[in-house]
């Protein structure tokens, strides 16, 4: 999932977004991955597309 992630930030921002991978590489959750890929497509920027993983750990907090 991890590559793929990678693949999409390099193919639509170029290789300077790929710092963002250090972040997102930190994640296990498989949905927060799935959702990060999803939302390469609809981001214009790597900060929007950040604004979508950080928001989903605030909107679904770990369970206990």
């Amino acid at each position: 999932m991890l590559e793929a992630i990678e693949l999409g930030l390099e193919l639509k921002f170029g290789t300077s977004s790929l710092g963002v991978m250090d972040e997102i590489s930190q994640i296990e959750d498989v949905e927060q991955l799935r959702a990060i890929k999803e939302g390469i497509k609809t981001a214009t920027t790597v900060d929007e597309l950040r604004q979508i993983y950080q928001s989903f750990t605030t909107d679904n907090p770990p369970e206990n």
